[in-house]
């Protein structure tokens, strides 16, 4: 009975080992899972985070590093003192992958996205000292990689946030969110900044179109933006055209 026992214990023995073994060695493909689902519960960027820091760091564990610091600042700071902390970090991260693998187009992504979000929070003057790095990386990141879908997003939210005497450009800026699109009918980031230039240059109808198609979304490539930030945003800007300009359809 004995020996019966032990030959069944043997296998599943391996097979958790195997399994711990697999999840030790491959921290990167768990952190993004936690990363995937962190609207159902916001410490999971922490533990992501810790995952991370523990891992061997390659560029692209430093690249998803640097992603769980931009979301350290936007989901678990609590004061703007955190959020700058964990967006210096995210932006240092961010130098360190691009010294090991400088044509790495997602290490110039972040290190864009990080260094923004510090220049958003610390104001205006900081932001326009840090315009030209920001866009530095920014054209990096389309050089590097042309179709990469959050390079175009914020190359486009760049050329739409600017006055055009600072190189604001906001028919280029409308092409680079079409094009995400293009390579990523999904992405409600890209269609929620196409939205909102709609309602800049007040094109109701192709506003409102493009809010729709958040609402409709079913597979949203950035479930935990959609559910918590996109969907709800897109909700008000309807009702907020819809009280502005109340004819469905139509173009002023």
């Amino acid at each position: 009975m004995r020996a019966r026992t032990l030959t069944w214990l043997v296998p599943l023995t391996t097979v958790l080992l195997m399994t711990s073994a697999a999840a030790a060695q491959d921290p990167v493909e768990s952190a993004r899972g936690l990363l995937a689902s962190w609207h159902e519960d916001r410490a999971r960027v922490d533990r992501a985070r810790a995952l991370l820091e523990g891992a061997k760091p390659t560029a692209e564990t430093l690249v998803e590093l640097s992603r769980a610091w931009f979301l350290t600042g936007d989901l678990r700071a609590r004061t703007d003192a955190e959020k700058l902390a964990a967006y210096e970090q995210g932006r240092e991260i961010a130098r360190r992958a691009i010294a090991l693998a400088p044509s790495n187009d997602m290490a110039h992504l972040w290190l864009a996205l990080n260094t923004g979000r510090y220049a958003e929070t610390k104001g205006m003057v900081t932001g326009l000292k840090m315009l030209s790095s920001i866009r530095e990386a920014s054209d990096t990141v389309l050089r590097l990689n042309p179709k990469n879908v959050d390079g175009l997003i914020l190359a486009g939210g760049i050329l739409a946030g600017v006055p055009r005497v600072m190189g604001g450009d906001r028919v280029k800026a409308e092409a680079h969110f079409k094009r995400a699109l293009e390579l990523d009918p999904h992405k409600t980031s890209a269609r929620i900044e196409l939205a909102e230039l709609y309602i800049d240059l007040r094109r109701w109808a192709d506003a409102r179109r493009e809010l729709q198609r958040i609402v409709d979304e079913t597979a949203p490539s950035d479930l935990p933006r959609w559910s918590v930030s996109e969907l709800p945003r897109a909700r008000t800007l309807l009702a907020e055209i819809a009280a502005r300009d109340p004819r469905p359809g139509q173009s002023p």
